[in-house]
């Protein structure tokens, strides 16, 4: 039996990292790609190949996937669109030029890896990809808005791109994690930094006495949060089963928020995901 094949994005830590892992676990050739050419050099050492990809630079998105077709010969059975961050602000203090860049790296970039790579599952005729939103990719939260907007951007991209696969047997799925442990808070720190002037907003005490604190100083894991294997549990069945589902939810609250969004009214729901 010829082994499978996937590219993942984003393996430095959290989901990409477990998910890389665990599909070598199940035999799976996995290319396990980072931003960082640090990031890759100790993931050979732990015996991946791991090329270098950062979604926010074209060439890096080409050498790494051409990397992964010259090992394997041409093919790829899976991607893996994982990598992604946040910045935290209010939308009023978010300077345009922030959603360009965070765009890039959460929605271009991913655009950009996935047209690549679609030509190559088109001539072998098959392939999947799978692309890890957010329950934040269908309801929203505070103080999230930039990161809100790339993750609803991405689920109209590929419920659309889905639809136009489905004369193909290339199959297009969407995850949707809620509180997954993963160190988004932590690199999401020098994206606020560089980008909110919170002192001069007129959310400041705000700023000051919620999002600071809770950017600043771990509370310990959120209220129903999973380890990122749980992830990768929905990611198994995504790749492995005959007929994939459109979508895949992970932890209580992703579930939880599906079923509001479809039962509330808009101003009931805003009043829940404002508490």
């Amino acid at each position: 039996m010829t082994q499978k094949s996937i590219l993942i994005t984003g393996c430095s830590s959290g989901i990409g990292l477990a998910s890389a892992m665990g599909l070598r676990e199940r035999g799976w050739r996995v290319f396990a790609s980072c931003k960082q050419q640090v990031d890759c050099d100790r993931l050979r050492a732990m015996g991946f190949d791991s090329p270098r990809i950062d979604y926010t630079d074209t060439a890096s998105i080409h050498s790494g996937l051409n990397e992964v077709l010259e090992t394997t010969g041409g093919t790829l059975d899976a991607l893996f669109n994982n990598g992604a961050h946040a910045i935290p602000g209010a939308v009023e203090d978010m300077p345009t030029d922030a959603l360009r860049s965070i765009f890039e790296s959460n929605f271009f970039g991913w655009h950009e890896l996935t047209r690549c790579l679609l030509p190559v599952m088109r001539a072998q005729g098959y392939g999947r990809i799978v692309q890890c939103s957010s329950v934040l990719g269908f309801v929203t939260m505070p103080w999230r808005g930039a990161y809100n907007s790339t993750k609803f951007a991405l689920e109209g991209l590929t419920d659309t791109l889905r639809i136009e696969m489905r004369d193909t047997d290339i199959k297009i799925i969407l995850i949707e994690p809620g509180p997954v442990t993963s160190k988004i808070r932590v690199n999401s720190i020098p994206h606020f930094e560089r980008w909110i002037d919170w002192e001069n907003a007129p959310r400041a005490e705000q700023y000051k006495t919620e999002l600071r604190q809770r950017l600043y100083h771990s509370s310990g894991p959120d209220t129903f949060e999973l380890p990122p294997e749980a992830v990768v549990k929905k990611l198994v069945h995504a790749l492995e089963s005959k007929r994939p589902r459109p979508r895949y939810f992970v932890t209580t609250p992703t579930y939880l928020m599906a079923t509001l969004r479809r039962l509330l009214p808009t101003r009931a729901l805003d009043w829940v995901l404002s508490r």
